[in-house]
């Protein structure tokens, strides 16, 4: 069983800055309000509670647009960014990739912080939406990844145990997260990257899907 996270893993989120830059916004604020988000929904998994990532990005988003000179109010720049998600498209690699690990008899399913409509619309306009199984969101796991919950609830879904499935992820912070909950792990650097000596080594390490499928074959 693959588990592969979506958002950066799977979809090219370099489009995003363009949003920022259609508003008026410095596209470089694109990665800080991700970054933002992802410490905002770490922090609010951490204290126990649960929202979803759209409520942590909308609010993420308009600490990172305060003060800046918009050429809109700012409700209307808040949706223009954040409907960018659903024009999103993959990386080249992915769809040879996902098909290749498919037809070697992988089972295949998603594992996204954000929601599963997202991944629906991003992989069913790149034509694989059929190589999965099952597109998952943490919104029915109660917990964001890289909590144990999370993977937890995936495994439990799907009806296999942790340690027969191998989470595929771009972020360190996701492997480390998934290997501390018994699953093998693969991390894809498509930019040379180094990886952080403070968390958990990936069990495999890939350029891109198409990579990881030839080193699993």
């Amino acid at each position: 069983m693959i588990v592969f996270d979506v958002n950066e893993t799977l979809s090219d989120m370099s489009p995003m800055a363009q949003r920022f830059t259609d508003v008026g916004a410095p596209a470089h604020l694109a990665k800080l309000w991700f970054a933002t988000l992802l410490r905002d929904g770490f922090a609010l998994t951490c204290a126990g509670a649960s929202h979803s990532f759209a409520e942590v990005g909308t609010d993420a988003l308009r600490t990172v647009l305060h003060g800046v000179d918009l050429d809109r109010d700012v409700d209307a720049a808040v949706d223009h960014v954040m409907s960018g998600f659903t024009e999103l498209a993959v990386h080249p690699d992915v769809p040879d990739g996902i098909r290749a690990l498919r037809a070697a008899g992988r089972r295949l399913v998603t594992l996204t912080n954000g929601s599963t409509q997202v991944s629906e619309k991003l992989l069913g306009s790149a034509g694989i939406r059929d190589q999965f199984e099952a597109l998952l969101s943490v919104e029915d796991a109660g917990a964001w990844k890289p909590a144990s919950t999370a993977y937890e609830y995936a495994a439990r879904t799907c009806g296999t145990d942790p340690a027969d499935m191998l989470l595929v992820a771009v972020h360190p912070w996701d492997i480390d997260g998934a290997a501390r909950a018994g699953l093998s792990t693969a991390w894809i650097n498509r930019t040379g990257t180094p990886y952080p000596d403070s968390f958990t080594p990936a069990t495999l390490r890939a350029t891109g899907l198409t990579g990881l499928a030839d080193q699993l074959s």
